[in-house]
């Protein structure tokens, strides 16, 4: 992986985090916490679950290993999950800006996983895993608010925000 494609998986997903973030919006206080039956019960669980996932991959990526996620209950609103969220977003970038600079994104991680077993990857592997596994839960997150009759978001396909991006420069 080159540091144009980081950068670009990067602006891709965090795109489609705005558009479900968005779309999140018009529920109400209980539809948010609502436990619908999903893997992660509720909206809320489900962005926190994700969230955290890339909050832990972070850290690992920077040398500590967590052994939990953060509690849902941690976040009572999606103002508590955005705000942490934009600025984890922005040590992502600073550290995969840093990565590409020192020709480091092909690099081996060790890492513990969240059960403390000793495992190691490849910085751009974990950076793809982290893109993907957010896609599948903003997926999970388009079900639980159709669930609640809410508007799905808009469109998260990776070849319209290429499309959308092409636009904005021509």
């Amino acid at each position: 992986m080159n540091e144009q494609e980081a950068l670009d998986l990067l602006d891709y997903h965090y795109w489609a985090r705005d558009r479900v973030l968005s779309a999140v919006e018009v529920l109400t206080p209980e539809e948010f916490l609502k436990d619908l039956g999903g893997s992660f019960k509720s909206v809320r669980d489900t962005l926190v679950h994700t969230y955290g996932a890339e909050w832990n991959w972070y850290l690992r990526w920077v040398g500590n290993s967590p052994s939990s996620l953060p509690d849902p209950a941690a976040f009572p609103d999606l103002a508590g999950i955005r705000a942490p969220w934009r600025a984890q977003e922005a040590k992502v970038r600073l550290f995969v800006q840093s990565l590409a600079a020192s020709n480091q994104l092909e690099r081996l991680i060790k890492y513990r996983m969240l059960n403390g077993q000793p495992a190691e990857s490849v910085f751009a592997h974990m950076l793809q895993h982290v893109v993907n596994h957010a896609s599948y839960h903003r997926g999970q997150i388009t079900t639980l608010l159709r669930q609640l009759g809410a508007p799905a978001p808009k469109s998260q396909d990776m070849i319209l925000f290429f499309r959308e991006r092409a636009a904005k420069v021509n």
